[in-house]
């Protein structure tokens, strides 16, 4: 698992759970990255994500989260 520091640490992190198919992921982003995210996901591939504030403890980052730090 990837511990590593949020890119934001001045914000809170986001547990996204991501649905496409049958595969289900779970990572944590900071707010910012999270929102970019939900937006880049349900505007170009199938699939669903979930947004939680809970249940963070352990999960890894979302990959390559600083390229959604911008819109």
């Amino acid at each position: 698992m990837n511990h590593s520091r949020s890119p934001c640490p001045d914000e809170p992190d986001i547990h996204l759970t991501i649905q496409l198919s049958t595969v289900r992921m779970d990572f944590v982003a900071c707010l910012t990255a999270a929102l970019v995210f939900v937006c880049d996901v349900t505007a170009r591939r199938p699939g669903t994500v979930t947004v939680e504030f809970s249940h963070r403890a352990g999960l890894s980052r979302l990959p390559n989260e600083r390229l959604y730090l911008q819109p």
